[in-house]
């Protein structure tokens, strides 16, 4: 039997549950338009991982433990197999508007990632429930992964420059 939520849980949870929706449609649409085959690799994956949150924080919702059993394996893990290949790839065959189409996809799963952490951050902050709280911590690691894949993924190719 899971425990009873608090309303502000119930409250945290659904919005979570929301930015996860918009997490899997995103991935799932740019992984489509993109031609790069190592980028779209990374963002079918990533929507994959965001369609387990998603049942992770329904389950949650539900009053059900979470299920993390099946949400173990790293999410660099795909993205990092043929990284030379997809670099040399890119390199000969880069268009430069599919090059900035993709920057930009990937600017925008940045920026969504970044606020999504962030709003894992105060989920944690204000869940009672000590299950839920590692629940939503194991969640935000990963979020926090994809952001590092995809800031990896544009640093390598000169679409991001921190200094």
């Amino acid at each position: 039997m899971g425990s009873k939520l608090t309303q502000k849980e119930q409250q945290l949870l659904s919005d979570q549950l929301n930015h996860e929706k918009v997490c899997i449609q995103k991935y799932s649409s740019y992984a489509q338009q993109t031609r790069d085959p190592q980028l779209k690799q990374m963002f079918n994956q990533y929507a994959s991982e965001e369609q387990n949150h998603y049942d992770t924080v329904s389950q949650l919702l539900s009053g059900q433990p979470a299920n993390m059993s099946t949400k173990q394996r790293p999410a660099q893990q795909i993205q990092m197999q043929g990284g030379e290949a997809g670099e040399l790839q890119g390199a000969v065959g880069g268009a430069g508007m599919t090059d900035q189409e993709d920057a930009t996809m990937l600017g925008d799963m940045l920026m969504t990632e970044k606020f999504v952490s962030g709003a894992y951050d105060t989920a944690v902050f204000e869940s009672a429930n000590s299950d839920v709280r590692q629940a939503l911590q194991h969640i935000q690691r990963e979020e926090q992964q994809h952001g590092e894949g995809i800031f990896n993924y544009m640093s390598q190719r000169g679409m991001y420059n921190p200094k």
